[in-house]
This record gives structure tokens, sequence and C-alpha cells, in this order.
């Protein structure tokens, strides 16, 4: 298979794999590039097949079949290159591992439109994104609250966002995060399972639901330390729904600490947080765990808590 690029377009050649099969299924294995993307551009007429035009995704081909895609530049993505310090811990062609810290925003919205993780990312892999669906932008697959520090894994090219898509849908992606909670959770470790969906109350809440109308959510927590008035717990994910720990621990009487939306922090620690400036939810997205996506190997990546949840644990152990 060779590429050459003009200004305008790549163009992908080479010939349908051993045992041939469907087109898209065939043509993704073979240049790199992931199925719907294939789709996409089969449905541009980017495609060809021996030298003839092909549209049908689901089309028989055979093996030894030569082809042609010409896949046009990423456009620029919407939003802005900014020069944002970014914490790396891992990275390659395919994909980036970085550690957020607590109070930036992942991707912009109304009212956060610049400052955000997609605009730091979008300078720091300048010339790197071969496009998401076409677009030059960072693939954002899993997001963390503004105010929740820790590891978030983004894909760079589309076939690696694909491929962490399907692990985070079929909940085989590895996370734990670690929470400081008021009280001290009985039994000290356990399982929370509840549907978590928009509360009827406040639509900018989330809330344990009826099963059927939320997210089916299922949350493994274990005590790590017992706290003066509080716990250091660790919170492991066996589905990933929006706000899931936040909730699941406040639905069992033990809200994290700072939590200014599902609960209320004990009285005899309100003086120690406001000491100590702490103004956000206790919680580390601690480790994070997956398949790489293209070169199918184990990954496994860890970070320590961090200065200011450490400084809070210090002030809870004495």
């Amino acid at each position: 298979m060779g590429a050459s690029s003009n200004i305008t377009e790549d163009l992908i050649e080479g010939c349908i794999g051993p045992g041939g099969g469907r087109l898209d299924k065939t043509l993704a294995e073979a240049s790199g590039l992931s199925r719907e993307r294939v789709k996409a551009l089969l449905g541009e007429g980017r495609v060809t097949l021996d030298g003839k035009s092909a549209t049908q995704a689901s089309l028989k081909v055979s093996e030894g079949t030569p082809f042609a895609i010409r896949v046009p530049a990423a456009v620029p993505a919407e939003a802005v290159a900014q020069d944002i310090p970014l914490n790396v811990v891992f990275e390659d062609e395919y994909l980036i591992v970085v550690d957020k810290p607590a109070g930036l925003v992942v991707h912009p919205a109304a009212g956060n439109l610049d400052g955000t993780l997609v605009n730091a990312l979008l300078h720091h892999c300048r010339g790197q994104l071969s496009g998401i669906g076409g677009v030059a932008r960072p693939g954002i697959v899993h997001r963390i609250d503004k105010d929740t520090s820790g590891l978030l894994v983004v894909a760079k090219t589309d076939r690696a966002h694909e491929g962490l898509a399907a692990q985070f849908a079929d909940h085989s992606i590895e996370r734990a995060y670690k929470a400081i909670v008021g009280g001290h959770p009985l039994p000290i470790a356990g399982t929370v399972t509840g549907a978590i969906g928009r509360s009827g109350s406040n639509r900018k809440k989330m809330a344990i639901v009826e099963e059927g109308r939320g997210k089916h959510a299922v949350t493994h927590y274990r005590t790590i330390e017992r706290l003066r008035n509080a716990s250091l717990v660790e919170c492991r994910l066996e589905t990933g729904r929006t706000h899931q720990v936040r909730v699941h621990m406040s639905s069992i009487g033990h809200a994290l600490l700072g939590d200014p939306v599902y609960g209320r922090t004990p009285s005899a620690l309100r003086p120690i947080l406001q000491r100590l400036q702490f103004s956000r939810q206790a919680l580390h997205a601690a480790e994070l765990g997956f398949i790489h996506p293209v070169k199918k190997e184990k990954v496994h990546f860890v970070s320590p808590v961090p200065a200011d949840m450490a400084a809070l644990i210090d002030e809870l152990q004495n």
C-alpha cells in the first residue's frame, strides 16, 4: 500500500487483503481508517475498485482487487488552539493520555468557548491530528467534570477514536477514582447499583431514577483509610455515567467533601476546607487502563492524588 499527498488530499492505494469480504471492513483493515470514515468516503464517491467508482459499503469484494481512496485533508476544528500547559502522561501517533488539573473544562460549550482541554490539545497536537470524521480535532471519548482532576485518554486519529469508543461502550475500560467522602461507609466496601438520569426536580443535577428511565450504573467502592469524620475511598466504575461517583456515594449517605451539588460537607469539617481553600469535590481519576486501539497492547496508567487533596487527607489524618 502506498500514499501520496498534495495540499488538499491523500491518496491511499493497495489491494484487498486475504479472504476479501465486505468492502467497508476490508478497506478499513487495509487503509488504517475506521469503518465509519470509510463509509463516509464511499458516500462521497472517493473510493475506486479496479479503477471503477465504488459507493456500496456492503459490497462483497475479492482478495487482490486493487483499490484507491482519496482522503481529503481534515478541515480545521471550530475551536481555537491555545497554548495551555498540559501534563502529558503518555503520547504516541494515535492517542494521548493527560492528567487534567481541577478547574479545567474538557470541551468548549456555551459559557466556556475557550480555555478548555480541547483548546490546549489543538495547540499541543498541531499537525498530528489526522481528523476525526474528517475534522482536525482531538477525539473526546470520555469526560471528567471541570472540578475533578485526573486521567483522560483522547484519540488523535479516527481509527483510535473508534477503537476507544467501542471499549467505553462495552465497559471494558478500567477506571478507578480516589474520593474523600463524609463519614465512614458501612460496610467498608460494597457495590452501589442504581440507574442514573436527570433529576426531576433540578435539570442541572443527575439522580438515581427507576430502571428504564435512566442509564444502568454500577460503582464498586472500598475504604482505603478511615479519617477524622471522613474516609478516603476508591471507586471502581463498572459503567461510566455523568456524575456517577458523586451521585452513588451521596445516595448511600457519604457525599464527597466539597461537592456543591450532591451533598453537604459535615459541619465539623467545613472550617478545615475553608482554611485550606478547598473548593471542589474531592474526586480524582487515579487509574486508567485499556487495550491500545491500534497496537492491541494492554496499557495502564496511575496518577497520584494532587496536592490539594493530599493536603486535605493529611489534615484529616492528624
